[in-house]
C-alpha cells in the first residue's frame, strides 16, 4: 500500500487524465468594470478573469457534514480583523452558520462589493482590502449604491451563470482611482450560550487586484460586475 491521501499533492497526474486542448475549466469568474463620465457616457470598460477566493470563502463553502464528521472547527476573520470560531458539530458547543432568511438579517449574505486604492499579493489570506475607499461624498470617497444579484441564473446551452453588481458614484470633487475590488458577505452565526443568532459583521470572501487601474472622473461612476459561470 502506498502513502495516504494526505500526500496526494505529490502524485503525478496521468497524461490521459488532464484536460485536452479543446477542454477548459468547468468554473470561471469574471470581473467587469464599466466607467461613465458625468454625462453618463461610457469612457472605459475593464474586464479580467477573477480567480481569487479567500480563505474565508473556503471556510464558508465547507459543508456541514465536513464539520460534523471531522469534529473540527474553522475560523472566520472579519474586515476589522476580529476572529470567530465556527463549529457545526452537534451539542451545546455548536455555533454553526445561521443561514439567511427573508425575515431577519439579510435575505442573502451579500453585504457589498467594495473597492479600494491598494493592493495585496496574497489574496487567499486577505481579510480586508488593502486600502478601502470609504462610502461618502468627501475627498477620496465614492457613494456606494446597493448591491444587486441576478433574479435567476442565466442559461446558455450547458453554461449557467449569475451576476452580482454594484454602482459607485464619484461626488468627491476629484478623480478617484480604483486598483482593488472585493466581495463582502455579512455573516451570522448561532451563539449557544446566548441561545440566539449574532451577526459578526462583514467578511471578505473574494478579492481581486485589477490588472490595470481604473479612474472615475468627478461626477462620473463605475459599475462593478462579478459574473460566476459553470461550464463557461
Amino acid at each position: 500500500m502506498g502513502k495516504g491521501p494526505e500526500d496526494v499533492s505529490a502524485w503525478a497526474l496521468p497524461e490521459d487524465a488532464g484536460p485536452s486542448s479543446s477542454e477548459g475549466p468547468t468554473f470561471k469568474a469574471y470581473l467587469t468594470a464599466v466607467v461613465k463620465d458625468a454625462d453618463g457616457k461610457v469612457v472605459k470598460v475593464h474586464r479580467q478573469w477573477s480567480h481569487s477566493p479567500t480563505s474565508n470563502f473556503i471556510n464558508i463553502l465547507l459543508p456541514y457534514n465536513w464539520y460534523a464528521v471531522s469534529g473540527k472547527t474553522t475560523t472566520l476573520v472579519t474586515t476589522n480583523n476580529s476572529s470567530y470560531t465556527v463549529s457545526e458539530t452537534a451539542g451545546s458547543n455548536s455555533n454553526p452558520f445561521y443561514y439567511p432568511n427573508s425575515v431577519s438579517f439579510y435575505p442573502t449574505y451579500l453585504a457589498m462589493i467594495q473597492v479600494g486604492s491598494g493592493s495585496q499579493s496574497n489574496a487567499f489570506s486577505a481579510y480586508s482590502l488593502g486600502a478601502p475607499i470609504a462610502n461618502g461624498s468627501g475627498a477620496g470617497q465614492l457613494v456606494y449604491g446597493s448591491p444587486s444579484v441576478s433574479t435567476s441564473p442565466a442559461v446558455n446551452g450547458s453554461s449557467v451563470s449569475f451576476t452580482i453588481s454594484q454602482t459607485f458614484t464619484n461626488n468627491s470633487g476629484g478623480t478617484i482611482t480604483v486598483t482593488e475590488v472585493g466581495v463582502l458577505l455579512s455573516v451570522t452565526i448561532w451563539v449557544p450560550t446566548a441561545n440566539s443568532a449574532e451577526n459578526i459583521g462583514n467578511v471578505l470572501t473574494w478579492y481581486d487586484v485589477l490588472s490595470s487601474s481604473i479612474s472615475i472622473p468627478n461626477g462620473g461612476s463605475v459599475t462593478i460586475y462579478y459574473t460566476f459561470t459553470v461550464n463557461p
